[in-house]
């Protein structure tokens, strides 16, 4: 006799819901219905593997479970008859190999898709709060310190400060006055880290956030996250309503006399506002621009007082720590990079999702073990980590170690978590200008370097995907790249130019191919290629014709079709259309 199936969890954090998995939510309610099964129907956060978005997880009453992937609303019916009801596993539709969770280490993550994130009841029976009550009825302040220094979390946020270190810092600052800030505001392109802890287990960040504030002896505390994640906000404010009633938030928390308590502050978007000054002045309820260090934020930052900020990913380890013990933590990891990192694995990877790995693994285990090895099976190029303000590591040094000092050397940085994958088929002169597009529309402008130094980067690029210039602009662009980041008054401005001294340093080949041959080895820049079609290779079947947008392929001198390369606007269109890959991608500067 099969094992009764008892919890059934439906992934609704935003990659869930952009994918129909409220559709498939409502589904399974009324198919449950239908069948009177007492079952529970749950909402859960990420479970990581968002590239087979929508998933359900069906859980027996030995706790064993079966994870199903992509699932559309027709296909829910069968899966309540076939394993609920009869206890048969759907196999075509079941992740039966689980390669992609194999090589992971979740802390973090470790409720996220597990437990219903609205739930204070379910995060408490999962340790929940456990860390912060051995913090106020077992440690001292400095305990606490010590506790995160022996750990050796490091933050997760973008260099690596030690935590224990900052916190200590802002614990030595007299007054009754201070501040914790947790930093949300998750800004790099393809990064998803900080949403997807918020969505799925927002107590989490609470609970750290009122550790951090009783070691520092802060009182008041904010949560800066951009007003583009409203689920992260909503879910935020219903478990800070539900900590407040508990007494885990406000006066006398747990029957001590430390009180503290948590206002969310939502950011209009401005990435600058990642940055520590910027942050506090946008709360402030000021333009968010950074300001001139020292002083640090630990002796003077919201208004004036002293002020730790953490981003999401740090703060979500601290319970862990205070319910395991440093050791365990620092059990994972290497010598200089204790723990495990959250990353948005993304781009041409055939797993993209959120994983969770312990600091140390190689960006190839990443990348082929996790990530499943490049989309189409095609090359693996490079792998762009830390956003806007990382750089581009190519295949060649895949074997590095993701950790803090490896990752420095390379050029990259770990920064907070994003790591996009690039294959064969990526132009990396386009992938430096594309960032530096992102960073200079960025720019609050306050400083020369930055305001002027990555728009005249940013024109240089962009002439060099026209083929224009001389290779001798490759020297130049990479000397106004190391002004810019010598002499920027903040992290954006002085980071800005990473991915542009990464792919010079790396693919220079490339960017000599622009200047001197006038060809974009890639195919990817328009100025650079032409579409041309194989007159034996075409059908006429006119599906290009039907695709192009300006009339630019008309009727050949025989049963094929012609592209007028002075009208074509390279969009490519005709080129995924063609069923018979009659349409070639030729590089070379057009001279039509």
């Amino acid at each position: 006799m099969s094992t009764p199936v008892i919890e059934v969890r439906v992934g609704l954090a935003t990659c869930g819901i952009a994918a129909g998995a409220e559709h498939v939510y409502d589904a399974m309610l009324r198919s449950l219905e239908q069948h009177d099964l007492d079952v529970s129907v749950k909402r859960v956060g990420c479970m990581g593997m968002c590239y087979n978005e929508p998933l359900v997880e069906v859980v027996d009453a030995r706790g064993e479970t079966t994870v199903y992937r992509q699932i559309k609303p027709e296909d829910v019916e069968r899966l309540v008859s076939e394993h609920l009801v009869a206890g048969v596993r759907v196999d075509d539709l079941a992740v039966i190999e689980d390669e992609f969770l194999r090589n992971q280490v979740r802390i973090v993550l470790e409720n996220c898709g597990v437990i219903d994130p609205e739930s204070l009841d379910e995060y408490r029976a999962q340790g929940g709060y456990d860390g912060l009550r051995r913090a106020l009825l077992q440690m001292s302040p400095a305990d606490v310190i010590d506790e995160i220094k022996h750990s050796g979390l490091r933050g997760r946020g973008g260099g690596g400060f030690p935590t224990g270190m900052k916190w200590s810092f802002g614990a030595k600052e007299a007054g009754p006055e201070k501040y914790l800030v947790c930093n949300a505001d998750e800004g790099d392109p393809g990064a998803f880290m900080d949403r997807s802890v918020l969505e799925g287990d927002p107590h989490r960040v609470l609970e750290g956030m009122a550790i951090a504030a009783y070691a520092i002896g802060a009182s008041s505390g904010y949560i800066y996250v951009r007003a583009e994640y409203p689920l992260a906000i909503e879910r935020l404010e219903k478990a800070i309503a539900d900590a407040r009633a508990e007494g885990f938030l406000g006066s006398g928390i747990l029957g001590t006399g430390f009180s503290f308590d948590v206002t969310i502050k939502a950011g209009a978007g401005a990435f600058v506002c990642g940055e520590e000054t910027a942050l506090i002045a946008s709360i402030e309820g000021k333009r968010g621009v950074p300001r001139r260090r020292p002083p640090y934020p630990t002796t003077a930052g919201l208004w004036g007082k002293p002020t730790v900020i953490n981003n999401v990913e740090t703060l979500a380890n601290v319970p862990w720590i205070l319910r395991h013990g440093a050791a365990a933590f620092a059990s994972y990891g290497t010598e200089g990079s204790k723990g495990t990192k959250v990353f948005a694995l993304a781009g041409k990877i055939k797993r993209s999702g959120l994983i969770e790995i312990p600091m140390g693994i190689s960006i190839s285990d990443i990348v082929f073990k996790i990530g499943g090895g490049v989309l189409n099976d095609r090359a693996l190029k490079a792998v762009q980590m830390g956003g806007p303000s990382g750089g581009c590591i190519p295949a060649s040094m895949a074997d590095v170690p993701v950790d803090y000092e490896s990752l420095k050397e390379t050029g990259a940085i770990v920064g907070s978590g994003g790591m996009i994958v690039l294959d064969d088929a990526t132009c990396m002169v386009d992938v430096a200008r594309y960032f530096l597009d992102f960073t200079q529309k960025e720019s609050c402008g306050k400083c020369t370097f930055c305001r002027i130094g990555t728009k005249r980067m940013l024109g240089m690029l962009e002439k060099m995907c026209r083929g224009e210039g001389g290779v001798e602009d490759i020297d130049r662009l990479v000397e106004l790249g190391n002004t810019v980041k010598s002499f920027s008054l903040c992290g954006l401005g002085q980071t800005a130019p990473n991915p542009v001294l990464t792919t010079t340093r790396y693919f220079r080949d490339e960017y000599r191919a622009h200047l001197e041959d006038g060809r974009c080895p890639a195919g990817v820049c328009r100025e650079l290629i032409a579409y041309r079609i194989d007159s034996e290779a075409c059908r006429d079947c006119k599906l290009c014709v039907r695709q192009c947008p300006v009339d630019a392929i008309s009727q050949g001198d025989g049963a094929f079709q012609v592209i007028d390369e002075s009208v074509c606007v390279k969009c490519g269109r005709c080129f995924a259309a063609c069923p018979f890959d009659a349409i070639t991608v030729h590089s070379g500067k057009v001279t039509a």
